[in-house]
């Protein structure tokens, strides 16, 4: 039987890309059955009389994937931030990064609007870029309006299946746009009275730009540490990952314990304050997740 990529998911219909051509498919009932849910990504076996009636009869196993987006076998994550309208939030982006990093996918942080700040503005995004780059992460500033640092995305999505991420309103689509001009993606501005934007992306569908694969997704403002287990959150903070290694005890938290290398580069600066408080945040937050069954 054939095999193809899910490009595209929407009412109930998924839609398989098979040597360039586009196959309508549906899930097999026993998927429901057994709990699986196809997701935009994946590679799949199917059978099909025609290019409207299609089934997928075999979802390939997935390196990776996400909830929210619901997206499998992403090599990269582009996690979109405004700089301003909505104001540029390090615990959301830092939110990204620990599912991200959970789950094995790179991160590139590409902060958007940047012809809208004023000069402190500037400053101070120029000085969290400066943080985040300093921790090991790729860090661009753009600005779709007026094109400037949009050349230096381009290289990153060739050859890759990446997911643009973020908040409603960030301007993830704006960027589609300018990266491929003739898909003229919905965008809306931002509403004056909630302060964030309304969402124009209604489903999860991979776009080819240029030789890579981009998700643009529908944008969310909250996420969940479903699957992230306490001692593991360490692990999605690259820096403390690093420094832990001096912890006096191997399974330090970096709470209360004594002798601990990573609350001491807290301290020196090392490592900044908020990454830490949002760890600390993000740690309680596990511990009080309420028990699966």
């Amino acid at each position: 039987m054939p095999e193809g990529k899910i490009v595209k998911a929407l009412s109930g219909f998924y839609y398989v890309l098979h040597d360039g051509v586009m196959i309508q498919c549906r899930g097999r009932g026993v998927f429901r059955k057994n709990k699986i849910t196809p997701l935009v990504g994946d590679e799949v076996v199917f059978q099909a009389e025609n290019e409207r009636d299609g089934y997928i009869m075999e979802v390939k196993e997935r390196k990776n994937e996400l909830i929210r987006p619901p997206i499998a076998n992403v090599d990269q994550a582009i996690l979109v931030f405004s700089a301003v309208e909505p104001e540029f939030s390090t615990v959301l982006l830092d939110r990204f990064l620990v599912l991200v990093e959970y789950n094995h996918i790179k991160p590139l942080i590409c902060i958007t609007k940047m012809d809208l700040t004023s000069d402190n503005e500037k400053h101070a995004i120029n000085e969290y870029a400066d943080h985040y780059r300093n921790i090991g992460y790729e860090v661009l500033l753009t600005s779709s309006e007026t094109e400037v640092g949009i050349e230096g995305l381009t290289p990153h999505v060739e050859d890759k299946i990446s997911v643009f991420a973020g908040q409603s309103g960030v301007g993830k689509s704006s960027l589609l746009n300018v990266l491929r001009p003739d898909l003229e993606l919905k965008t809306n501005d931002i509403s004056s009275h909630l302060g964030r934007g309304k969402h124009t992306t209604r489903h999860v569908e991979l776009i080819r730009i240029g030789n890579g694969l981009i998700a643009d997704t529908p944008g969310f403002s909250s996420l969940e540490f479903t699957d992230i287990e306490a001692e593991e959150l360490t692990y999605c903070f690259p820096e403390m990952a690093r420094e832990g290694e001096n912890c006096k005890f191997r399974a330090c938290l970096h709470i209360s314990e004594p002798k601990c290398a990573v609350k001491a580069a807290v301290e020196s600066q090392t490592i900044t304050h908020y990454r830490y408080k949002h760890y600390v945040d993000f740690l309680q937050e596990i511990k009080e997740r309420k028990p699966r069954y």
